[in-house]
């Protein structure tokens, strides 16, 4: 790109959290290529992000749990705009319920979205991030770290998130790019089928996530934030 526009890449970025960080992004005049297993959602939400900046988003349907649809848009956003800087891993899912009612279905589902899906956005992203001394940040939940009845299956997952993240972050800081991963408590989004409504206020909104993601992006080079655990400021 010849106007040094920085470029972003996010993984389930066409609502919630992904969308609230694309819109922060996009503010701060970063271009952002975002994903969904939905086109429609991929289109509403490009649509409603190029209002902010026209121009500054594209999507793409891509699952995280394949790798050549993660690659096919990954090369896609760099022949468009000719580099990654910084790639947020955001696409997620939640099942929970007792270890004697949870499938073996969600088990798989909740495991190949939340950490195979990552593992495939970092196969695919690495090059790029090599090229620019890019950001990677993952979006993990404080669910990596405490663990509670009901979320057996989710918890495994984000344990193994942040596990997989700060050791990525250790294999690959000697190439310049910098890792990190943010671990959100109750946020005010539709994940497990809830209904955002004003009972949810007191919650962190998907923009204060955003405004995480910014901050991260313009600390000083020699600083890394490896992990961010953040909380809503006051009980429901």
């Amino acid at each position: 790109m010849s106007d040094n526009t920085k470029v972003a890449f996010i993984t389930g970025g066409s609502k919630g959290i992904g969308f609230g960080v694309a819109q922060s992004l996009i503010e701060q005049g970063i271009k952002v290529a975002i994903t969904s297993r939905s086109q429609k959602h991929v289109d509403e939400a490009v649509a409603k992000l190029n209002h902010i900046k026209e121009g500054y988003a594209l999507g793409f349907e891509a699952d995280v749990r394949q790798l050549d649809a993660q690659q096919k848009a990954v090369d896609a956003t760099i022949a468009k705009w000719g580099q990654i800087d910084y790639v947020i891993a955001n696409a997620g899912v939640g099942h929970f319920a007792n270890i004697e009612d949870i499938s073996v279905e969600q088990w798989h589902e909740t495991i190949d979205i939340n950490l195979t899906g990552v593992f495939n956005t970092v196969k695919a992203t690495l090059p790029a991030l090599k090229d620019t001394k890019g950001y990677l940040i993952t979006l993990a939940s404080l669910a990596g770290t405490n663990f509670f009845a009901n979320a057996s299956v989710y918890n495994a997952s984000k344990f193994g998130l942040v596990g997989f993240t700060q050791a990525v972050m250790l294999d690959i800081r000697k190439y310049g790019i910098k890792v990190s991963t943010i671990m959100p408590g109750s946020v005010a989004t539709e994940f497990d089928n809830n209904e955002v409504s004003e009972k949810d206020a007191w919650k962190i909104q998907p923009e204060d996530i955003g405004q995480i993601v910014v901050d991260l992006i313009k600390m000083p080079a020699r600083t890394l934030p490896s992990k961010v655990e953040v909380r809503p400021s006051m009980p429901a």
